[in-house]
């Protein structure tokens, strides 16, 4: 049974979509695409059924990340069958841990970069920092896969 990594963010159109295809490309280059299953989600609505941003799309592209994607909300299985619900910020947490009982290990993407002294993924809807973002993303992805492979003896 694979193991079952799902991003979180709001709207699950910018930050959780990209860091799903940085993290499935990470882990296709090491070999594991058996053993880890990844997901995105939002913790609202307003964006379900829409692909991932233009930017995140744009920024994917220029590193050579393929993804394609659909937005959907946290759910019930989601709570229920990830071993791992990994959200862009606090807020995020909070709305996921409201959202009902997990067995997931809950946790901040940037807090399995502690390197970068950065607690949480800003959301670039608003400011268009797609790059900056992703240069987060891509840490906190790095150093996620190396805590999953290390607790999991992977």
């Amino acid at each position: 049974m694979p193991i079952k990594v799902t991003f979180v963010c709001l709207g699950n159109i910018c930050r959780s979509p990209m860091a799903e295809a940085v993290f499935k490309h990470k882990i296709k280059q090491s070999g594991l695409e058996r053993q880890i299953e990844v997901d995105s989600c939002g913790t609202g609505s307003w964006h379900v059924g829409e692909e991932a941003h233009p930017g995140t799309q744009r920024i994917l592209q220029q590193h050579s990340i393929p993804y394609e994607h659909t937005a959907r909300r946290l759910s019930q299985v989601d709570l229920s069958e990830a071993n791992y619900l990994i959200a862009m910020d606090k807020q995020n947490i909070k709305d996921i841990l409201r959202s009902g009982p997990t067995r997931a290990e809950v946790g901040l993407l940037l807090d399995y970069a502690p390197e970068l002294g950065i607690h949480e993924v800003p959301d670039p809807y608003y400011n268009n920092r797609f790059e900056e973002v992703y240069q987060l993303v891509n840490a906190g992805c790095d150093g996620l896969l190396a805590h999953i492979r290390k607790k999991e003896g992977i």
